[in-house]
């Protein structure tokens, strides 16, 4: 059983990304008043904004916000619980009690715009007709409208949703359009969320030290039982602390080697387009009037598709994930470990999304979104964005197997951040040992893969992999272009 930490002893957390911001923020708020924060990005400086030089799969534009999970209704409960916390930080910015520098009253971290799950079969898919089952019967009848039901168009219409029913305008062109709707979700905007939380954590009394030296995570310091009882940081400096939680997102399998077999690194694929402000897309694809979407998500390399509305600025982002790509390295150990592959990566040059992504992603724009193609709207930005998955899709939050002075909170398989701010609160609970029994929780304990166990990701094929980065052939910016007016 590991030991609970006082409320006055020293908390250190490293990574201020989702799952490190969160816990940092319901630690504060649960009365632990010694806690610091460590990251190798200067968040403060960049603000979260990829842009703007961040780099982490918290550091973005836009997450999807859901309560669609199929039969997984314990994650349908924690979507539910988190648009909850959403909607309250809405009104805490709203209100004035808590805006960061940078922002306004007017600003919003969650747009409750809905989010359409498209498919190109013929039938709902079973994932969506049990999500519909299972929000119906947690009493949120009508919340998961289908595109192809008048009753439902009906009722889009009434609520304000009726353009997100169909934003490709499919109908008009007499093309298919089969989805499901869910009227609870939308997008969380993730920068601005993140600046919120770093922002409600610092009210509070959380310390951060965001700095590529003094934030960089080296190694444990240990005592002279081999207990581990603090970090050292890449200046030299030693923090001690009677608990380090680890929440370094992409970077927490190369730094936590008991992950083997359970988490591993893997690299979606993000394109950006930009619309300029005096386009008439520019109002076509404002939040107001056009989702958060995914296309065929569990359809394998040919589907696994997301987006966004575009963004103040007219950044349009589409995310790709039918094929999760690595980049093995040896390891200090002789073993391999995927790595991300960033701005901050030492020697290395940022990789270009595989081409075999980008035409994924232009097959879809030339098919959904032709009149990006006809303006002449080439894909502007290109970005690996470094998840880590775990082989079944739950998270690891749990204490390190023989350290019980360390916590780790990893494996997203991405789709935690619409958990920012209520996922702290569980990680908490399990450090103090707190209703343990649950299900969640006992999803996210320190595991293996059992014999006939079929993996929802398949990990560490190592350097031999066709998806190791090595072994694909990379885009170039030349393949960026869409139309043929833009080769002109």
């Amino acid at each position: 059983m590991a030991r609970h930490p006082a409320k006055t002893d020293r908390i250190v957390i490293v990574g201020a990304g989702v799952f490190g911001l969160s816990t940092a923020l319901h630690l504060a708020e649960r009365g632990y008043n010694n806690v610091a924060v460590f990251d190798a990005q200067p968040y403060e400086i960049t603000k979260y904004d990829y842009i703007s030089g961040c780099d982490s799969a918290s550091s973005d534009m836009n997450k999807i916000i859901r309560s669609a999970y199929g039969e997984q209704t314990e994650y349908q409960a924690l979507s539910c619980e988190a648009i909850e916390c959403w909607e309250a930080w809405n009104k805490e910015i709203s209100d004035g009690s808590c805006v960061p520098g940078g922002m306004s009253r007017a600003d919003k971290v969650f747009i409750n715009n809905g989010h359409l799950s498209l498919t190109d079969q013929n039938e709902l898919p079973d994932f969506e007709k049990a999500t519909i089952r299972n929000m119906q019967r947690a009493g949120f009848t009508d919340t998961q409208l289908i595109t192809t039901d008048n009753r439902h168009n009906e009722i889009a219409n009434k609520r304000g949703f009726g353009n997100a029913m169909d934003p490709f305008r499919r109908k008009s062109k007499g093309k298919g359009c089969l989805g499901v709707l869910d009227t609870t979700g939308g997008i969380a905007v993730a920068d601005r969320a993140c600046r919120f939380a770093l922002h409600k954590a610092k009210q509070i009394g959380v310390h951060f030290v965001l700095h590529p030296d003094s934030g960089h995570f080296e190694a444990f310091s240990y005592d002279e039982r081999g207990r581990v009882n603090g970090v050292v940081m890449k200046d030299g400096q030693n923090h001690p602390a009677s608990k380090v939680i680890m929440a370094c997102g992409g970077w927490t399998p190369s730094l936590i080697p008991e992950l083997d077999g359970i988490c591993e690194t893997t690299a979606g694929s993000v394109v950006m387009l930009k619309i300029p402000l005096e386009s008439p897309l520019f109002e076509q694809f404002a939040p107001e009037k056009f989702p958060s979407w995914s296309y065929k998500m569990r359809d394998g390399a040919t589907g696994g598709l997301y987006g966004f509305p575009r963004d103040g600025r007219g950044y349009m982002k589409i995310g790709y994930r039918g094929t999760k790509y690595t980049n093995p390295k040896t390891q200090s150990d002789g073993k391999e470990r995927s790595v991300p592959i960033t701005r901050y990566t030492d020697g290395e040059k940022i990789a270009q999304i595989p081409k075999q992504a980008l035409e994924v992603f232009k097959s879809f724009v030339t098919e959904f979104l032709p009149e990006l193609v006809e303006e002449g709207i080439d894909l502007q930005l290109t970005r690996l964005c470094w998840y880590t998955d775990s082989f079944d899709n739950h998270y690891v939050i749990d204490h390190l197997p023989g350290q019980d002075s360390v916590l780790v909170a990893t494996g997203g398989s991405g789709h935690a951040f619409k958990y920012l701010p209520n996922i702290g609160k569980w990680i908490v609970d399990i450090m103090e040992s707190v209703g343990m029994g649950r299900q969640l929780i006992q999803s996210w304990k320190w595991r293996k893969s059992q014999p006939g166990q079929e993996p929802v990701n398949i990990l560490m094929e190592g350097s031999s992999s066709p998806r190791a980065l090595r072994n694909v052939e990379l885009s170039t910016d030349d393949d960026l272009k869409l139309s043929a007016r833009s080769q002109l």
